[in-house]
């Protein structure tokens, strides 16, 4: 790799990183805007412009807001990272008064009961971190059928009706369509849900709270950067990267 090259893979990386979740068209009318600004000022275009471009097209949140956002970001990162149920891509907050965790699910584990519960532990750690430093949570983890809450719900409501993990019945297999109803009307198997929700958000608890000096540097440099590689975090927390022998 010339010195060339490297110095435009290494302008380019981290554009690219901030750029994740903009279409193609996004772009475009980005670096349009910026050459059109940079030619106003009779200069060429850089690539702290096109970093600037990418900052002013989400609106800054509230810092207390931002704040929370990136704790939670932060957790759910840990989480992936050290219990190794998927790689962690890159984090991003900002976007539309959110946060994002892009991951890559390992498809090379045995999808076992505890792979189950450390699944839902990643999915419940933006919620534990919120708690955890900030004494409350907010509503941000539900909401929806695709909120963090409802997939971790969903987990463990299959764990008791469809992939055979159940202690009562665990052969009788029920058909997922409409699924969710059933915990409305069956007490004992909300119940057992429930248990399997608490048990793997205690899983969550006790990892970050053991890195809670991690969560915090994670969530400061999120906070003042807005995007974070996945490579940089698993930098924070001491893990070789994938393919790599352990430091």
């Amino acid at each position: 790799m010339t010195d060339m090259t490297r110095s435009t893979y290494a302008g380019l990386r981290p554009l690219a990183v901030r750029a994740l979740g903009q279409t193609g068209a996004d772009i475009e009318r980005l670096v349009r805007e910026a050459r059109q600004s940079a030619r106003r000022q009779r200069r060429l275009l850089t690539w702290q412009d096109l970093d600037i471009a990418l900052q002013g097209r989400h609106k800054r949140m509230p810092d207390d807001v931002l704040w929370r956002v990136c704790l939670h970001e932060a957790g759910h990162a840990i989480a992936w990272s050290l219990l190794g149920v998927g790689e962690v891509l890159s984090v991003t907050v900002g976007v539309e008064n959110l946060g994002q965790v892009l991951t890559r699910r390992r498809n090379d584990m045995a999808q076992t009961e505890t792979w189950l519960r450390q699944t839902m532990a990643c999915l419940l750690a933006g919620r534990v971190s919120e708690r955890m430093v900030l004494g409350d949570v907010v509503a941000g983890a539900g909401g929806d059928d695709t909120s963090d809450l409802a997939q971790a719900t969903d987990y463990a409501l299959a764990a008791e009706t469809r992939l055979g993990f159940s202690r009562i019945n665990p052969l009788l297999y029920r058909n997922p369509s409409g699924s969710l109803d059933l915990l409305s009307l069956d007490r004992e198997l909300a119940a057992r849900v429930n248990e399997r929700l608490i048990s793997a958000e205690t899983l969550a608890s006790e990892l970050l709270t053991s890195h809670c000096n991690d969560l915090l540097e994670i969530a400061s440099r999120l906070q003042e950067r807005g995007v974070m590689e996945g490579r940089e975090i698993r930098q924070v927390l001491g893990l070789a990267e994938p393919g790599m022998p352990e430091p």
